[in-house]
């Protein structure tokens, strides 16, 4: 998604536009919109904004699937955590249970003096014997007291662990939500932005948006660099046309680094999620080096990602409202390419 609208074949990066034409706010632009009549002005600024609020929609969507990932993870881990804790008090009782057991055969077996008990004894032998076991029983308790000792140690450790996790993923579920507000109210600002232009510049914004080829471009000579870069291409030309959809991973729909990460899930190869984890998911190479397969990431920030797919051809999901489709490799500027 993005700044990837145009009107013009080279138009589909307004980021940089953005920083020239250095357009107002939502409510000045709307104030413009209702103040100037429609055959007065082409609505260059709107439009611009427009792109822009989809270029930040994209960075907070980049930045949900972040802490998203992170959630999940962290869910995972507490489950785990509870699950040896769980454990680790079983053992506990276990071992008190039989330390229990070991007291009570000590006082039954040790409870007299042992010169008196050796006096009072009908079979010196049988003393003897008694005296040893207990002997044992002593040394096997300390043995037993030493080892609850520790696992209860390493009860505390974990619980202390659990909850720092849980606190942990209490700040992610926190930033997941604060994300997610971010990119609904840039969206919306855009659609009204949008809602406001006049019809006919409405439709021609939409088919710009659409603009992008869905045919398969000429690999031309440069083949995949190996057999599940191959594999990844072929699942992304297999999600052409479907709907961006912001946070997801398909397979209906994508956003731009969940189609990355589908895709070559579909080649067995399991990505990050996010397009600045990506940039940093394989081997980096130069542009002028570029096979299908290898991912393009863009702007500084690497807020969006998309695959090459030859002759000077990528797919993506761009934004809402444009389906996965081919664009031109130099659509924005580059952030890097990697050769996963």
């Amino acid at each position: 998604m993005g700044s990837h609208r145009r009107l013009a074949p080279s138009g589909f990066d307004r980021g940089a536009c953005v920083a020239r034409l250095a357009v107002g706010v939502l409510s000045a632009a709307a104030a413009a919109l209702s103040a100037v009549p429609a055959h007065a002005a082409p609505h260059d600024d709107t439009r611009s904004e427009v792109d822009r609020l989809y270029a930040e929609a994209e960075k907070a969507t980049e930045a949900y699937n972040k802490a998203d990932e992170r959630a999940d993870a962290l869910r995972g881990e507490v489950g785990r955590a509870q699950d040896r804790i769980a454990r680790q008090q079983e053992r506990i009782n276990s071992l008190r249970d039989a330390l229990g057991s070991l007291a009570g055969a000590q006082y039954r077996t040790g409870g007299l003096d042992p010169s008196l008990a050796l006096l009072f004894s009908d079979d010196p032998d049988d003393y003897l014997a008694r005296a040893a076991a207990l002997d044992r029983i002593t040394v096997h308790q300390a043995g037993q007291l030493r080892e609850l000792q520790e696992a209860m140690r390493g009860l505390t450790q974990e619980r202390g662990q659990a909850t720092e996790k849980l606190a942990e993923l209490d700040r992610s579920r926190t930033a997941v939500a604060s994300h997610k507000r971010t990119v609904e109210k840039k969206l919306a600002e855009a659609r009204e932005l949008l809602n406001a232009l006049p019809e006919s510049e409405r439709a021609a914004y939409d088919r710009a948006s659409r603009s992008g080829r869905h045919d398969m471009p000429e690999p031309g000579e440069a083949a995949p660099a190996s057999g599940r870069a191959a594999a990844a291409v072929a699942a992304a030309r297999a999600a052409l046309g479907r709907p961006y959809v912001w946070g997801a991973s398909g397979p209906s729909g994508f956003d731009c680094s969940g189609l990355m990460q589908w895709s070559y899930a579909q080649a067995g190869v399991a990505l990050p999620r996010t397009s600045q984890a990506q940039r940093a998911a394989g081997r980096q190479v130069p542009l002028s080096q570029v096979r299908p397969g290898d991912l393009i990431t863009y702007r500084g920030d690497a807020s969006h990602v998309a695959m090459y797919m030859g002759n000077g051809q990528v797919v993506h999901a761009p934004y809402p409202g444009a389906p996965v489709r081919y664009d031109p490799v130099g659509m924005m500027p580059v952030s890097g390419v990697t050769r996963v």
